[in-house]
């Protein structure tokens, strides 16, 4: 495991661009015209973003930019 010292400013900086990918790789999921491997890629991306967002925000933050279970299922049939 690793560590990370980071002051609030720098929190906030790292808060402000995980939200900015997750937006983005939501948005792009949407698009119909990216094909499903591609699709699943960015899902995974998001997981990995999230888990790091969650270690920063606040719990209110974190229900914004939780995915839901159906939407999943929606996106990959």
């Amino acid at each position: 495991m690793l560590g990370l010292m980071i002051d609030d400013r720098e929190r906030q900086e790292l808060e402000y661009l995980l939200k900015r990918e997750m937006d983005e790789i939501l948005f792009d999921l949407k698009d119909a015209r990216i094909d499903q491997i591609v699709k699943r890629a960015m899902d995974e991306r998001y997981k990995i973003l999230f888990s790091l967002f969650r270690r920063f925000a606040s719990h209110k933050e974190c229900l914004k930019y939780m995915k839901r279970s159906n939407d999943k299922k929606e996106k990959f049939e």
